[in-house]
């Protein structure tokens, strides 16, 4: 396995990535998207876990407008910090990125990407589900889909009916970002959609699966990851 720091370019804007390749050649491609702690060393290490499965894998810097090189940690002043800049995104901007992100993959040759986010990621994660190339999401405790989308405008589970791909959604129902009803919403829209789809539900918190955080559980995060994998086999060529 192989780590380095990249830049990928939007127009003017420089976007700092972090891309691992496994030391043979990638059986699929997948996006890291970050909490709003950064790209960092947890973050670092799921795109590290993933070159090791087999995938070529990227953890672009959603930040990158607001705070180049953000890393912080999970006090609540580094919290309060990693908030001030995501309410500074907007999904026009999330968006865009993420296609400058499948736009390199693509020059990797891999068509198609998975994408795997967490907290505001797994929001985010939600969003880019919508993107065509997209044909396999997992959004680990995105809180805020069923009542808002970054920027402002219509709540990003209004776009459920945009996902072609396959989504599953990770919760832990004592997670106090989101309550239970909304994850029963969001199960909802992906029923009423047909989308193709699976939840699932840990008796956990909110950070359930970065050993770094306090919420950290380490059964719900494991059986999830057996989850992930079985989802991206599908990105194997």
């Amino acid at each position: 396995m192989n780590s380095s720091w990249i830049k990928l370019s939007n127009g003017n804007l420089q976007i700092d990535a972090y891309l691992s390749e496994p030391t043979d050649s990638a059986q699929g491609a997948i996006i890291v998207i970050q909490e709003i702690f950064g790209v960092n060393s947890h973050i670092q290490s799921v795109t590290e876990r993933f070159a090791r499965e087999g995938y070529l894998a990227i953890a672009p810097a959603i930040f990158q407008r607001t705070a180049p090189g953000f890393e912080v940690g999970y006090s609540e002043e580094e919290t309060k910090l990693g908030r001030s800049h995501k309410d500074q995104t907007t999904a026009d901007q999330l968006l865009s990125d993420l296609k400058t992100t499948i736009a390199f993959l693509q020059t990797k040759g891999f068509q198609e990407v998975g994408t795997i986010g967490f907290c505001f990621g797994g929001h985010v994660a939600y969003l880019a589900a919508t993107l065509p190339e997209v044909k396999a999401t997992a959004s680990f405790y995105g809180a805020g889909i069923v009542t808002m989308t970054p920027g402002g405008g219509a709540p990003t589970i209004t776009r459920t009916p945009e996902i072609k791909g396959t989504l599953y959604a990770f919760f832990g129902t004592q997670d106090p970002l989101i309550p239970v009803e909304h994850i029963d919403q969001i199960e909802a829209a992906l029923e009423q959609n047909h989308i193709d789809y699976k939840v699932f539900r840990y008796p956990a918190g909110h950070g359930f699966f970065c050993e770094q955080r306090s919420d950290y559980n380490p059964e719900a995060a494991s059986d999830a990851w057996e989850k992930v994998k079985a989802l991206f086999s599908r990105l194997r060529h």
